[in-house]
């Protein structure tokens, strides 16, 4: 896996990556992380798969992540 760089963000790590012809971003907050892939044919360059990541798309990123801490909290309440 390639490492093609990061997208600042305050409140997560963006990174994407090149791996078997598809382009990643990978989403790191905390404990979690979330991984969109999308077929190289589908994207330019590097360049055009950061442009996609905006300020809507991160908002409701950051909102699944909040989902998720919730599950997870809920789940190790069970214990």
């Amino acid at each position: 896996m390639k490492t093609l760089g990061t997208i600042p963000h305050p409140q997560m790590l963006i990174t994407i990556f090149m791996w078997n012809n598809r382009y990643l971003i990978k989403f790191e907050a905390g404990p979690y992380e979330q991984t969109f892939k999308i077929d190289a044919t589908m994207a330019s360059d590097p360049e055009a798969v950061k442009a996609l990541v905006d300020d809507d798309f991160c908002g409701k990123v950051v909102q699944r992540f909040m989902d998720m801490n919730a599950d997870f909290g809920t789940l190790l309440q069970k214990l």
